[in-house]
C-alpha cells in the first residue's frame, strides 16, 4: 500500500515546496499585486488536491468526519477552484487590464463557485453509504445524484481544460521567447494531460452504465494524468514569475562574488562607516548594492594615491596587444588599484598637482572586470615584473 502512495507524495512535496518559496513574495507584494495572490492560490489549490486524493488521506478524512465518502466533494471542490483560478490567470496574462477583462474573471469565479456549491448539493442528496477509496466514481456511477456529482466535476474539469487550451493556442503566436513562452508550453502540456484524465474517467463511468467494467481507467490510468497536470500547470504559472527573479538573483550573486577580491583589496582604507549586516538569505541586490557602495567609498579615499598616468600606461600596454577590451580595462585597473593601496598603506600620496581629484569612470565603470583580474594574481604579477602583456584567458 505504501508504494501506491509514493506517486502522490513526490508531486505533493514539489508543489508544497513551490508554495513555500512563493510565500515570502506574497508577504512582500501580495497585498498590492493580484497576480502574485492568484499564483499563490493556484499553488495552494493544486497542492490541496494532491494531498486530499492520496488514498491514506481519503480514508482519514472520512473517518475524522464520520461521513462516508466526505473526501469526494472536498477534493473535487479544490480541483474546481484550481480550474477556475487557472482560467483567470490565463486571462490576466494574455489580456491588458480592462473592464471587460475584470467582468470575465468575475464571471469565471462565480461560475466555478456555483459548480462547487452544486457538488456539495448533489453529494448531500446522494445515497453513498459504502466508503470507497479507489473506485468511488465507477462504484457509484449509476447512483442517483452521485452520478450527477461525478459528471459535474469531470465535465467542469474538461471544459476548463478545453477553454484554457484554446486561449493559450490563440495567444501562443504573440508570446516572444523567454520565461513566459516556457510557462505557456508547460501549461499546454498540463491541459493536454488534463484531457487525458477526463477521457479516462468518462470512459470508465460510461462503461459502467453499459454494464462493462473498465474501472482500471479510473483507478490506475487517470490519477497519474491528474498529478502531472497539477504539476505542469502550477509550474507553468510559476516559471514566468519565479524565473526572472531567480535569474536576477543568480546574476547579482555572480556580480557580488566577482567583486569580493576588489573589496578585500581596498577595505584596508576602512572608509565605510558601520553598515547594516545582512543575513544569509538576504536578497543579493541589497548585498551587491552595499558592496559596490563600500568599494566606491574606498576608491574616494584612494584617489590621492591613485596614479592615473600609471593606469594609462598599463592600459596602453595591454590594449596594444589585445585591443580596447573589458579585460584590458580590468587588468589595468587592478594594477593601478593595487599600487594605490600600497601607497595608501605607506602614506605616500602623489605629489603631482595635475592628477584628477577623483578616480574616473575608466575604473569605476569596470569594477567587475577589476574584480575578475584580482582573482588571477599571477597575470598581474607578470605585468608587474615587466613581462609581455598577458594572453587572453
Amino acid at each position: 500500500m505504501t508504494d501506491l502512495h509514493i506517486p502522490y507524495i513526490i508531486p505533493t512535496l514539489a508543489l508544497s515546496a513551490a508554495l513555500a518559496l512563493r510565500l515570502p513574495t506574497l508577504w512582500r507584494a501580495g497585498r498590492r499585486d493580484p497576480d502574485v495572490r492568484a499564483t499563490v492560490l493556484l499553488l495552494l489549490w493544486a497542492a490541496a488536491v494532491l494531498v486530499v486524493i492520496t488514498p491514506v488521506n481519503i480514508d482519514r478524512l472520512n473517518r475524522w468526519t464520520g461521513i462516508a465518502n466526505f473526501s469526494a466533494p472536498w477534493a473535487y471542490s479544490f480541483l474546481t477552484a484550481f480550474c477556475g483560478t487557472a482560467l483567470t490567470m490565463i486571462i490576466r496574462w494574455s489580456e491588458p487590464p480592462s473592464e471587460r477583462r475584470r467582468r470575465r474573471m468575475i464571471t469565471i469565479y462565480w461560475v466555478y463557485a456555483g459548480i462547487i456549491v452544486a457538488l456539495w448539493i448533489t453529494f448531500l442528496l446522494a445515497d453513498v453509504p459504502e466508503p470507497r477509496i479507489y473506485d468511488l466514481d465507477t462504484y457509484y456511477a449509476s447512483t442517483p445524484w452521485m452520478r450527477e456529482h461525478v459528471l459535474l466535476y469531470v465535465l467542469a474539469h474538461a471544459v476548463s481544460a478545453l477553454v484554457a487550451a484554446s486561449m493559450l493556442w490563440r495567444w501562443f503566436p504573440e508570446v516572444k521567447r523567454g520565461w513566459i513562452k516556457a510557462g505557456v508550453v508547460c501549461l499546454q502540456a498540463g491541459w493536454a494531460l488534463a484531457l487525458g484524465f477526463d477521457i479516462a474517467k468518462l470512459t470508465a463511468v460510461i462503461a459502467r452504465w453499459s454494464g462493462h467494467n473498465l474501472d482500471v481507467l479510473s483507478t490506475r490510468v487517470a490519477p497519474p494524468f491528474a498529478m502531472m497536470e497539477a504539476m505542469l500547470v502550477a509550474l507553468g504559472f510559476t516559471i514566468p514569475q519565479a524565473g526572472p527573479a531567480l535569474q536576477t538573483r543568480l546574476r547579482n550573486g555572480r556580480e557580488y562574488r566577482r567583486l569580493a577580491n576588489l573589496w578585500r583589496t581596498v577595505r584596508v582604507t576602512r572608509s565605510s562607516a558601520a553598515t547594516a549586516r545582512f543575513g544569509v538569505w538576504a536578497p543579493f541586490d541589497l548585498k551587491l548594492m552595499q558592496r559596490e557602495q563600500r568599494i566606491h567609498d574606498a576608491l574616494r579615499v584612494l584617489a590621492p594615491y591613485f596614479d592615473h598616468d600609471a593606469y594609462q600606461h598599463h592600459y596602453a600596454q595591454i590594449s596594444a596587444e589585445h585591443g580596447e577590451t573589458r579585460q584590458a580595462r580590468g587588468l589595468a585597473g587592478a594594477l593601478a588599484v593595487q599600487q594605490a593601496v600600497q601607497a595608501f598603506t605607506e602614506q605616500k600620496p602623489l605629489e603631482v598637482t595635475d592628477q584628477p581629484l577623483l578616480i574616473g569612470p575608466e575604473v569605476t565603470s569596470h569594477l567587475d572586470a577589476i574584480g575578475e583580474a584580482l582573482h588571477r594574481p599571477h597575470l598581474l604579477d607578470r605585468l608587474v615584473r615587466g613581462g609581455r602583456p598577458v594572453q587572453r584567458a
